[in-house]
């Protein structure tokens, strides 16, 4: 057996299907990544949203486990922002969605119109 170093770009992962989930306290968003694994986005496992400056716009991931993060498919990531919604948060309108009854942020609503072009 040889053993060899594997180097990662950005995440180890994708999250590549989305399924929303009612529940009694709201949706839950479940991803599935690209291999098979299911993950309940809430507080265990939190979306973040990172600028990227090349495009103006969001590059969005959710955490798996330990320090391991899936990068969301672009696909799914306009499913997200059809779900999003605006919340006041320490005084500042910001859009983001909500799972779990947890709020993950994406931008400043303000900024919206700047990030959709």
């Amino acid at each position: 057996m040889e053993k060899c170093g594997i180097t990662v770009d950005d995440v180890p992962f994708l999250a590549v299907e989305l399924r929303i989930v009612p529940t009694t306290a709201g949706r839950l968003l479940r991803f599935r990544t690209n291999v098979d694994d299911w993950v309940d986005c809430g507080p265990e496992h939190r979306l973040r949203f990172e600028p990227e400056p090349e495009t103006g716009g969001l590059k969005p991931y959710l955490h798996v486990r330990r320090d391991l993060w899936a990068k969301v498919t672009r696909a799914l990531f306009f499913d997200l922002v059809d779900l999003g919604e605006e919340r006041a948060i320490d005084g500042t309108a910001m859009f983001g969605v909500a799972s779990s009854g947890e709020f993950f942020a994406m931008a400043p609503a303000a900024a919206l119109g700047d990030i959709s072009r």
